[in-house]
């Protein structure tokens, strides 16, 4: 029944879009998918890294706490090469969030040449032609069941450490990847990252949103495994808008990664100490909507309060500090 709702909802929508002109019909082609409205609330990951450590350690005196003020949490899964089989995995993942009427969040994380500054979370797949296939296959997977996805944090900030023929080559992909998922996805959102606001001027950020087709995109998203407050984000969020709209003449929404930015930022980028877990739910301030997108308590890397650890590992002791921002 829920499935029959949404199609003569999405026919519905599709008869008000034909008295509109050619130019507007562009612009409200991409507004046409709604997988907010499709859902009611956001996918919550029984399987989730912190949940799956509570599970397993009932009788450490963090799990609850854990538990209940992570876990608990809807949060962004992750994909890259460690999925293994990314149809399988995201048709999984999408199909374990439909079957629960819930809205799941996804970062695609495997474009060649991936943290070409930071270094920690280096890789990506081989050659552009596999990265065009594999985020093929990750759109595909998805079809027409409601998501938003993150296409690959950090490719836009990384253009100071990529030479011309590289940036060329990485906004060609990430324009194909936004249509994939336009062609195979299509109640699926679509976000580019657009950085922090501290590592790369708004006007200059806009310029490479434009330039790896941020047009096509439903919008961008900002402070993906950072620490910087929501004002912040919101402020550097508008900016770029502005910035799109004076060069280019569009805006897009954004979202901000609040999942670790309560005490916001010390100045370090790589699990500092003394964070904690930040608020979610839309917000005004200019931004869509305030997500977790990085997982408290996953490392950033061998560094900081994270030394010995490898990026993307859960650390039990700085998710349950994070709680209590000490």
């Amino acid at each position: 029944m829920r499935r029959l709702l949404r199609t003569l909802a999405a026919s519905a929508f599709a008869c008000l879009l034909l008295p509109l002109g050619a130019g507007q019909q562009a612009t409200a082609a991409t507004a046409q998918a709604d997988p907010i409205g499709m859902t009611s609330g956001f996918y919550t990951d029984p399987h989730a890294a912190p949940a799956a450590w509570a599970a397993a350690n009932p009788g450490d005196g963090r799990a609850a706490a854990i538990r209940d003020n992570i876990a608990s949490r809807p949060m962004a899964r992750w994909f890259g090469a460690w999925s293994g089989d990314i149809g399988a995995a995201v048709g999984s993942y999408v199909g374990a969030a439909d079957a629960a009427d819930k809205l799941p969040v996804l970062i695609a994380y495997n474009i060649p040449g991936r943290d070409a500054c930071g270094g920690h979370s280096g890789g990506g797949a081989g050659t552009p032609s596999a990265y065009r296939a594999w985020i093929s296959a990750f759109a595909s997977a998805i079809g027409s069941r409601p998501a938003l996805v993150v296409i690959e944090p950090d490719s836009l900030g990384d253009f100071s450490c990529l030479d011309q023929a590289q940036i060329d080559e990485r906004n060609g992909m990430l324009k194909d990847a936004l249509a994939r998922f336009a062609a195979h996805a299509p109640n699926t959102w679509t976000y580019l990252d657009a950085g922090n606001p501290a590592w790369i001027s708004a006007a200059t950020m806009a310029q490479h949103l434009d330039g790896a087709g941020a047009r096509q995109a439903h919008g961008f998203s900002l402070n993906i495994s950072n620490y910087y407050g929501t004002g912040e984000n919101s402020a550097y969020g508008n900016a770029v808008n502005a910035s799109l709209s004076a060069s280019y003449g569009y805006t897009k929404p954004y979202v901000i990664d609040t999942s670790r930015n309560g005490n916001g930022s010390n100045g370090a980028w790589c699990n500092p100490g003394g964070r904690r877990t930040g608020a979610v739910g839309q917000t005004g301030g200019g931004a869509e909507m305030l997500l977790w997108l990085k997982t408290p308590g996953e490392s950033d890397g061998d560094c900081g309060v994270g030394a010995g650890s490898v990026a993307g590992q859960f650390l039990p002791e700085v998710a349950y500090k994070m709680i209590y921002g000490y």
